[in-house]
Parts: structure tokens; sequence; C-alpha cells
């Protein structure tokens, strides 16, 4: 009998090292068809589920829910040397996970966005593993829910929209001496564990600055007045500055990959998001090749689908700098962790009215945003963060030029 073919954890991005393997949808013994999901992963805050692309039977479950493995790592098994797993990623900057040896020709599995999975046989509420604990830690009753999967099938998303439309009470805390004690969800213990292994092992520096942004407010108010357009934010003209001083200085799009640093192509620009399933980093592709109008579409859809959910792995893959925004709320500085897999975030405060002198020294009214640059000193010094940081004051202080389309037709995505 030939030796039983591994599933391993698929690699969906070039800086993807481990995965947490969220939910099963198939156990063992299960007969698999072509397309079936056979499980899901959570890596950079998504849940992408892995389906099959040719047909078999599950072997051995090894590695159960909530575990975190390494890429390439062994989940299960085909029985009787069924064809192993091979995963392949959703965006540019993916590539294929390892495969166990087997004489077999390997059949592959792909992750793809999220769709109705099975349901299964009965009277009984049906509801995936995943969203059962999510529902469970949450204090939501499933009976109260309608499935958006095939025959009512409750799936995470649904739980989810509960949540965001009605919060509901979280698990019964365990009562201590020191307050409360709740099981953190899984989507808590990645971020958890992701940033804190960015804090310990990313050498971060960090450089602050003001932009003097009255000529930006005053562009802004007359664009908005102007009808006919999507409204634009201080977020969108920080993005596409972003992606501009990229362009100019492309030593900062490099990341640290296991004792390599990368230089990444293009202007990818990463946007950290609020969500209702907590902080998103969704990627725009090219931010620095585009006119601010385009800029601002890209920024809004992104957004609208990281609220929605609708947001794919390939999504929150590459870039090497993201922006992060909390001027809304009043802060005056924030000082950022590296998103993991990048090498710089820029901090966004909020704006404050100072007082400057003009040419002759008279008091002018001024508006001031204060920005920190979180940097990796393994990829960047700090001439060049100065120097950047440097180059989006300038361009945040004297936007017009985001007006004109750069070389690049189009507008990121």
């Amino acid at each position: 009998m030939a030796t039983p073919a591994a599933i391993v954890m698929p690699k969906l991005g070039l800086t993807m090292t481990e995965g947490l393997l969220a939910e099963w949808r198939v156990g063992a013994g299960d007969t698999v068809a072509t397309g079936d999901i056979l499980f899901v992963i959570e890596t950079e805050k998504i849940a992408t589920e892995i389906e099959a692309q040719h047909p078999g039977r599950i072997g051995d479950i090894l590695v159960a829910e909530g575990e975190t493995v390494p890429v390439g790592a062994a989940l299960a098994t085909w029985a009787d040397g069924d064809a192993a797993l091979a995963g392949a990623g959703t965006g540019p900057n993916s590539s294929p996970a390892a495969e166990a040896p087997t004489p077999q020709p390997p059949a592959a599995a792909v992750p793809r966005q999220a769709s109705p999975a099975r349901a299964d046989a009965g009277g009984r509420i049906v509801a995936t593993p995943l969203a059962r604990r999510v529902a469970r830690q949450n204090g939501i009753a499933l009976d109260q829910l309608s499935g958006s999967g095939p025959q009512g099938r409750i799936k995470l998303k649904d739980v989810e929209a509960a949540l965001a439309a009605a919060p509901a009470p979280g698990p019964t805390p365990i009562r201590t001496a020191g307050g409360r004690r709740r099981p953190a969800t899984a989507v808590e213990q990645v971020v958890a564990r992701r940033l804190s292994l960015a804090k310990q092992t990313i050498p971060h520096f960090y450089v602050l600055a003001e932009a003097d942004i009255t000529s930006l407010l005053a562009m802004r108010e007359e664009l908005n007045g102007s009808g006919g357009r999507l409204r634009l934010s201080i977020t969108h003209v920080i993005v596409a500055a972003v992606g501009r001083a990229l362009l100019a200085l492309p030593q900062l799009n490099a990341i640290w990959d296991e004792g390599d640093i990368v230089t990444l192509d293009g202007s990818d620009v990463g946007l950290a998001v609020d969500s209702p399933r907590g902080l998103m980093v969704p990627v725009l592709r090219d931010a620095g090749a585009h006119h601010l109008d385009a800029v601002a579409e890209a920024c809004a859809d992104i957004v609208t689908r990281a609220r929605d959910g609708r947001l794919t792995a390939a999504d929150c893959a590459g870039g090497a700098i993201s922006v992060s925004n909390i001027g809304m709320y009043g802060a005056s500085h924030l000082v950022s962790i590296i998103n993991p897999g990048q090498s710089a975030i820029l901090g966004v405060a909020a704006t404050k009215p100072v007082f400057r002198p003009d040419a002759q020294g008279r008091p002018q009214l001024r508006q001031e945003l204060g920005l920190v640059l979180s940097c990796d000193h393994r990829v960047i010094d700090g001439v060049r963060a100065a120097q950047f940081l440097d180059l989006v004051v300038k361009t945040l202080e004297h936007p017009l030029p985001l007006l004109r389309q750069p070389a690049t037709e189009g507008r990121p995505t």
C-alpha cells in the first residue's frame, strides 16, 4: 500500500510562515469532491477557505482546530495514498505550499473567497464549527439566526453580522479576584501572537514630524464642494502621498525576509481599517502611480470590503508600509507597531491649530498634523527614514501635484 500523502498548511504570501487552523470542514473518513472546502485558515486576520481540486478520501486528522502550525506542516492525510494537497495562493506574492512525497500525482487545493458550505442532513440547527465557537464565546443563540449557507447552514459571517447589528453579551466571564476572564477569539489570538512577535523581533525606531496641512484642508474643502465626485478625506491624501514618496525613495519599499532584504516593485500601501472583526490592514496596489481621485476610490472600495468581511488573503498581502490614522479620536501622536511582513508604518494623529510666524515674523494660525514613522532598523536607517518622512510632509504641505495623473494609467486596487 502506498504511504498516505499529507494535506499541508499552504503558503498564501511571500512572508507567511505559519497559519492558524480555524476550522475543519471535513472529518476522518470523509469522501470529498473537487471544489469541496477542506479547512479554513486564519492569516493576517483573514479567514481563507482551502478547497480540493481533486476527489479523494480523508485519512487521519493530525492538527486540531485552533492550533497554529508552520507552512508545509502536515494537517491531515489522504487515505490509501490519495492525492496530496498543494496549496496555491490567491495573490501575486503567493507561492505553492510544500507537499509530502507521494508516488501519486498531486491533487491541488486552492484558497478561495468564502462561499456556502455543505449543510448536514436532519432537522437540527446546522452551523460550521467556527460559527458555533464564535457564537458560544459571544453568547449568540444559533436558533435566532438565519444561515446564509445551503439549507440554512449558519456560517461565521452570519454570527459576525448578528454581533455587528446588535452586540450581544460575550461568554459568561469567570470572576476572579482581579476582574473577569474570557477566552480570546481566534482572531484575537492571531493578532496577539503576530504583533507580540513583531515587537519582539523587529528592531523598531521612530521618526516624528509635523505637517502644515492648512493648504491641504483648503484644497480638500474646495474639491468636496464641487460636487459629482467622491468626497476626499485626509486619509486619502496621506495614502497618495506615501505612495509618491515610495516612488521617489524606493529604498523604503523593502522588507526583511529570513536574512534577505527584498526590494518590492510598485508602490503598494497598506491601510489600517477598523472592522467588526477587528483591525484589518488591506493593501492598495500602486498607490503612488495614480491621481488622487483614483486613490480615493480605491481606498473607499477596500474599506467597504474590509468592514463587510469580503477581504481575501491576497487583499492583505504585500506592501512594505502601512498607514494608520486615528486623528478622528483627537490623539496628538500615534506610535505604531509595524505590521508583520512589512518594514514601516506611518501613524497619523489629529489636526491641531497652532500659531506659527510668517515671513515677516507675525503669528499666523495654521493647522498641523502629527506624524510618526515606525521603521525596521534591519532594512531602514535613520537618514532614509527622515528623508522619506520629509517627502511625505512636503507633499502634504503642497498637495496640488497629487491631482495630476502620473505615468501609469488606471487606478490602484
